[in-house]
């Protein structure tokens, strides 16, 4: 079983839905012993980083995703998911994250661009990752968001970017990835990436 992780924030019927289509079984929750117990974990999220920081505390959720996303079981971060993963954002002042993956999430500047970044834009990937499974190099992808994660290791990208800047629009770190993309948003693409992280899912259930 997938737990789809519902901390106020989530773009939780778009995820259990695709999830759905590809036959796979899945339960949104907000109970800690659920979230570690589960042979994956989606962490999704729309919305801004203090408020699902302060959401995740008052549920009693924190340490139970946090623990999960350290466990070694497939963990997948999409949009916000993917910058809490970082150690501190500067959305309205600064705030620390779960500090699983080194670095910072910062704004876009405004410029030529408009901000928020939304709409369909491409994704070259930067080394080889089973999310990227049978997905061809620049496929394009959903993004809604006016942020981005700056990581401190090179290493962790997987997928870039361009907005005006380049940005990691995808990361891994050992079996935690994140999209700053809506896998869920993205059409047979994305569906294709989700299903790659759900036969994952199934292997740490062998």
């Amino acid at each position: 079983m997938i737990a789809i992780v519902d901390y106020g924030l989530g773009n939780l019927k778009s995820v259990k839905s695709a999830l759905d289509r590809l036959g796979v079984e899945a339960a949104i929750t907000s109970q800690p012993g659920a979230i570690l117990a589960a042979d994956g974990v989606i962490f999704p999220g729309v919305g801004a980083f203090p408020r699902a920081m302060h959401n995740l505390r008052e549920l009693g959720i924190l340490e139970a995703v946090r623990g999960a996303a350290t466990s070694g079981k497939p963990f997948l971060g999409i949009c916000l998911g993917l910058q809490l993963l970082f150690t501190e954002s500067s959305e309205h002042g600064r705030h620390t994250g779960l500090g699983i993956i080194p670095g910072k999430v910062i704004r876009f500047e405004t410029g030529a661009l408009k901000v928020p970044h939304m709409g369909w834009n491409q994704v070259r990937q930067a080394r080889s990752s089973e999310l990227f499974a049978g997905i061809p190099d620049g496929s394009f992808f959903y993004f809604a968001h006016s942020y981005y994660a700056a990581p401190d290791e090179p290493a962790v990208v997987i997928g870039s970017t361009d907005y005006g800047v380049r940005f990691a629009s995808a990361v891994q770190r050992g079996s935690v990835f994140a999209t700053q993309f809506h896998p869920e948003k993205s059409g047979p693409t994305g569906l294709r990436m989700l299903e790659s992280f759900c036969r994952l899912c199934g292997r740490q259930q062998a």
